[in-house]
């Protein structure tokens, strides 16, 4: 990334690692709907071909 004036690296870091840590809370807190989502594409896949 260019250096761009009037940004810090250490605040962009701190940033970065915050993004990331919601991401993956997010990604974490999604898993149990797995198996749901499953069901449904199946589901949905078997009505759509005749």
């Amino acid at each position: 990334m260019a250096r761009v004036a009037g940004r810090n690296l250490a605040m962009s870091w701190i940033a970065g690692v915050f993004c990331t840590g919601v991401i993956l809370a997010l990604l974490w807190l999604s898993i149990p709907m797995l198996p749901l989502l499953a069901e449904f594409a199946g589901t949905a896949l078997r009505n759509a071909v005749p």
